[in-house]
């Protein structure tokens, strides 16, 4: 099941109270207090592990608690530190406060730490409070509460090439012959049911990461269909492929195809909508007007955007298609890692 949504409780230990105690020792007359502070409490700290793919271990386990700090003890000992708890997410995963909605932390790399809530500091014993004028104290300190928190992780995909169309556009299969992954195909619509990611090798040396999304229908932003819920997990990516069905079996116009889906990408973020995009006309084997595809191709030109006819079923495109895809990838990647030049 994959699950990119949950909320969950989380809390730091408490800290130890601190210790009221005196020596009592032969040959120390006057021995004074002696009372050690209370031990720290336990932090928790979420951690991006690539062993999560999907937040399902959270829905059913939604509380995390870290250990409270052992109490001081007398002869000056101070109480242990109690252990913190660590909560393992997948690469991806952004971290919200529940109540305030701020963003708390991204986690983009694998083996990221955020500490998101502190353990409760221990309080001090009663040596702590000695002096000159007050040498048998017998005031002590409780230990401070740990942080708590309620927080909400959503997990977006960490992908370069998002596949985006309606259903049974061909985004399966596509995503099946160019990498290794083997998401269900079937000839009814919203076979797809979750995002599936690919790694496509492009001219032996060139890799990129391909998502592959469940398929968007008109008034998707509405509520039709699957809805616009897995569109987060194209957020990330650095370009858009748009595959529209030329093959006629839909009973579908093409053309109307591509401008809904501009559409419902608008509706959802702007941003998003303005993603570099490449269109992909899907199933040319079965092409039965070309006219229609030849209409496609005129209009994604005129809005600058790289046009490819494709059949996954023969292979017939794939290639170019893939290196294009690699080109653009490695182009992009190299420019955001590259710091802009500033003049003196």
């Amino acid at each position: 099941m994959f699950i990119d949504e949950a909320k969950v409780w989380v809390k730091a230990g408490d800290g130890g109270n601190g210790c009221m105690a005196f020596r009592r020792e032969k040959f120390v007359p006057r021995g004074g207090p002696s009372g050690g502070d209370g031990g720290r409490g336990g932090d928790v700290i979420i951690v991006a592990t690539e062993g999560y793919n999907t937040l399902l271990h959270l829905r059913f386990n939604p509380e995390h608690k870290g250990e409270r700090g052992r109490h001081g003890e007398g002869s000056n000992c101070t109480g242990a530190t109690g252990r913190g708890h660590e909560l393992g997410v997948p690469v991806g995963t952004m971290v919200y406060d529940q109540e305030s909605g701020e963003l708390l932390h991204d986690f983009t790399e694998a083996g990221d730490r955020f500490i998101v809530c502190r353990g409760g500091r221990g309080g001090r014993g009663n040596a702590r409070f000695a002096t000159s004028t007050h040498q048998a104290p017998t005031e002590h300190e409780d230990g401070k509460p740990g942080e708590e928190r309620r927080l909400r992780l959503e997990l977006k995909l960490l992908a370069d090439v998002g596949l985006v169309g309606f259903p049974n556009a061909g985004k399966s299969t596509l995503i099946s012959r160019i990498s290794a992954a083997k998401p269900k195909i079937a000839d009814y619509p919203f076979t797809t049911l979750e995002p599936n990611l690919g790694v496509v090798s492009a001219d032996g040396d060139k890799t990129f990461v391909v998502a592959d999304i469940p398929g968007l229908i008109e008034g998707a932003s509405e509520g039709h269909g699957l809805g616009i819920q897995f569109l987060r997990h194209i957020e990330r990516t650095k370009m858009l492929a748009h595959l529209v069905d030329v093959s006629g079996a839909s009973g579908r116009d093409p053309l109307h195809d591509f401008e809904v889906i501009l559409v419902e990408l608008a509706n959802f973020s702007e941003e998003l909508a303005a993603k570099p995009m490449m269109v992909i006309a899907t199933k040319m084997d079965a092409m039965e007007d070309e006219e229609k595809v030849d209409a496609l191709e005129k209009i994604a030109t005129e809005r600058g955007m790289p046009f490819y006819r494709i059949s996954s079923a023969t292979g017939a495109g794939l290639d170019t298609m893939k290196r294009a895809m690699a080109d653009f990838v490695i182009v992009r990647s190299t420019s955001e890692s590259t710091p802009e030049q500033v003049e003196p």
